[in-house]
């Protein structure tokens, strides 16, 4: 377990204390070599602290406290008087940068929504330039859930502040240690997982430990032990995770290719996945956070983590190569219900690949090449319910045919909700599951959405709105409303500001749409503009192409399996009202056309699913006034999901 911080004491104790002794323990905690710039950092501070504090505050003082779902730490965290500030020194900067202003907010965010003891205590984070000018003391700006705007001072203003936030908010203090021992209880997107993951931490480091972190317990220990088994009795297994939407298939997915990586590296474990977007987004960011961390090049750091994190293409083509059992004995496949059907895999290699004679799906591929091991080898697919968004992904029927038709001799684990209709549509193939010797699992289904920390029922309500059942949507949105805003909109101007003024310190928003959004472009948005999902995903508000600047769009192709913390859904006239049911159109040529495959109807209102639960604290539904000039835009088309949206409980009222 990570260590909450390096120093820790009572304000007292601290203003007493050897200064050697405080920078000694902060050194020996530090597990690294010690650089001279840290501990010049470190003494700076505490000569600073020792000379402004008060001799006669009461409190505790942390320095290093931890933030585990960042992989950082703060600087300094101060309690006293009911308060908690969280200090962020530069030492010798003379200038309140923009980054390490959001630095601080993030941190002071991240102890107010991840931190138990924080939950209901005013915060106040501090951004101090250690050779900043001297200046007055800001006015401290709380928002509504007590956590102020950053103050940016100079080293003197620090006590004047502590004062001013002291006197307004009139709290009552506390029991420091048992705030420091209170838990935390983070929710990191997967971006912020993996590098946690990748770095060694403990999945309960980096999850809830509710619901949704001891499920995810529950299905992590399940498959370890299906992985021992078929290693110690020379099986060949495979193992079916179901989940709801947002729920950490991807994170379980992750985890025990880092943990089956750290403890058996002989095993060369791979977590594989066919959704482009999602593996280059993981793996630059592995990279820059390697290349950082380890001072090396970020060309090495990339070369390294490629082999953690693959595109399921990588993998079937270096199989195609030779007849040699793959090097891997664990392959996690994510989204394994968007593997392509032989249809699809068949024409893909033989157009794009050259291989003339390939005729089989992708899994039935994977689970050939796999079966290759003489001895034991094991495959777990990670299945999302209510997830295929294209043409030629063969759903979860697939695999099942497979292991039915051409290796009845494999252990097949499956989750016990996997015969649901989210999961298998096929009706008769789902029945012939449930009368097969199959084990079955309650572990291997994670059934709490974790996403979304402030709206557990997220995915409920979305599956309500995409289902046509407008009065269940109403009520659970209810049950969610104060805790995760939808607002609805038919500005977009409105909806970048709605946006702009709720994300907070480096929060992440932008503008997402269907790939089949093609009229939205007279508003301002244009789906046919590829977005560099790892620029889009992962570089800062300084760069034009990052979401933030929110002139790019996502679609769902490019956003499945990633997330944001704000979100603008933008909604076109493919997915529209009529008849008291959603209708299906794309945008042919110059005008609408209806979709009548049952399967691609499916795509759509999937892909709208996607979007509608991609965003962790809120969103803001777009949806365009129209233009009865223009025949491919009717205002009544527009009008009419407008106010099913409405019935379903979101209000259009944007309070900005």
């Amino acid at each position: 377990m990570t260590r909450i911080a390096y120093y820790e004491a009572n304000i007292q104790d601290f203003l007493a204390a050897d200064e050697d002794a405080i920078l000694g323990a902060l050194s020996m905690q530090h597990g690294f070599a010690l650089e001279h710039q840290q501990k010049h950092a470190w003494q700076g501070q505490i000569q600073l602290l020792r000379r402004l504090l008060a001799t006669t505050m009461a409190g505790r003082i942390y320095f290093e406290f931890s933030i585990p779902r960042m992989g950082k730490r703060a600087d300094v965290v101060l309690l006293t008087g009911g308060v908690v500030f969280v200090i962020e020194f530069k030492v010798g900067s003379h200038s309140f940068d923009r980054y390490a202003v959001e630095q601080a907010h993030d941190y002071a965010l991240d102890l107010k929504n991840f931190h138990r003891g924080s939950h209901s205590l005013p915060i106040v984070p501090i951004l101090i330039p250690t050779a900043a000018p001297l200046q007055p003391v800001p006015e401290i700006r709380w928002a509504a859930d007590r956590v102020a705007e950053p103050l940016c001072i100079s080293p003197s203003g620090l006590c004047q502040a502590i004062d001013m936030a002291l006197k307004q908010c009139s709290a009552l203090p506390f029991d420091a240690v048992g705030w420091s021992q209170s838990g935390y209880q983070p929710t990191p997107t997967i971006v912020e997982a993996a590098l946690a993951l990748y770095r060694q931490h403990d999945v309960k480091e980096i999850t809830r430990s509710e619901a949704g972190a001891y499920n995810l317990g529950l299905t992590a220990m399940r498959v370890e032990q299906i992985i021992e088994h078929a290693k110690s009795e020379n099986r060949k297994a495979i193992c079916f995770i179901t989940g709801v939407p947002g729920a950490g298939k991807t994170l379980a997915g992750l985890n025990i290719a880092t943990s089956r990586a750290e403890r058996h590296s002989d095993e060369h474990a791979v977590f594989l996945s066919g959704n482009g977007p999602l593996v280059d987004v993981l793996r630059e960011a592995l990279a820059r956070d390697k290349a950082e961390r380890e001072a090396i090049p970020r060309s090495r750091a990339y070369r390294e983590v490629s082999t953690f994190v693959q595109n399921i293409h990588h993998f079937r083509d270096e199989a195609l190569e030779s007849t040699h059992p793959p090097v891997e004995k664990v392959v996690i496949f994510d989204e394994a219900q968007r593997a392509w059907n032989r249809e699809m895999a068949s024409k893909f290699m033989q157009q794009k690949r050259g291989h003339a004679t390939f005729d089989m799906s992708e899994p039935a591929f994977l689970i050939d090449a796999m079966n290759r091991h003489k001895d034991w080898c094991v495959v777990i697919c990670l299945v999302g319910g209510g997830q295929e968004i294209n043409t030629g992904e063969a759903g979860l029927a697939e695999w099942i045919t497979v292991l039915r038709d051409g290796h009845p001799d494999w252990d097949v684990h499956v989750s016990n909700r996997l015969d649901d209709r989210d999961y298998i549509w096929d009706a008769e193939l789902a029945k012939e599951l449930a009368k097969t010797s199959t084990s079955r699992d309650e572990a291997l289904h994670l059934g709490v959405s974790i996403r979304s920390f402030r709206a557990e029922a997220l995915s409920k309500f979305v599956g309500f709105v995409v289902d046509n059942e407008p009065d269940q949507a109403r009520t659970t949105y209810q049950a969610i409303a104060d805790k995760y805003p939808i607002l609805l909109t038919r500005s977009l101007s409105e909806a970048r500001s709605w946006l702009q003024t709720k994300a907070r310190g480096s929060e992440r928003y932008g503008l997402t749409a269907s790939s089949g959004a093609n009229r939205l472009r007279p508003d301002g948005i244009w789906i046919k503009s590829k977005i560099d999902a790892p620029v889009w995903f992962l570089n800062d508000n300084t760069d034009v192409r990052s979401s933030y600047y929110l002139e790019e769009t996502a679609s769902e192709f490019d956003i499945q399996g990633l997330e944001l913390d704000w979100a603008c859904v933008g909604w076109d006239a493919d997915f529209r009202r009529g008849d008291e049911d959603w209708q299906y159109f794309s945008f042919r040529g110059t005008k609408w056309q209806r979709m009548n495959s049952v399967d691609r109807q499916l795509y759509l209102k999937n892909a709208y699913r996607v979007l509608l639960t991609r965003s962790r604290q809120g969103m803001v539904i777009f949806v365009p006034a129209g233009d009865s000039s223009d025949p491919t835009r009717a205002p009544q088309v527009y009008d009419s999901i407008y106010e099913y949206l409405q019935l379903c409980g979101i209000p259009s009222s944007l309070n900005i």
